[in-house]
């Protein structure tokens, strides 16, 4: 597996696991607390995707790693 392949594998899982998140926020009962974990569940599983994506547009170092923490913090 070349480095670029590697490159692409990440957002590849990363994108796969939005999907899984989804899949799951669609499975969990409604109810009050459950919407609200729900919620905060389908914010946080799908968001590093999208910033992950615009952390490789980052042209310098400098505003990807800042990008890529926030990926992190939300994984």
């Amino acid at each position: 597996m070349s480095e670029n392949d590697r490159k692409y594998d990440f957002e590849e899982r990363l994108v796969g696991f939005a999907v899984r998140i989804i899949h799951l926020s669609e499975s969990l009962q409604k109810s009050k607390a459950a919407n609200h974990i729900d919620g905060q569940i389908l914010r946080s599983g799908t968001y590093p995707a999208f910033n992950y994506g615009e952390a490789q547009s980052e042209e310098c170092r400098t505003d990807f790693i800042p990008k890529m923490k926030i990926c992190l913090k939300n994984l």
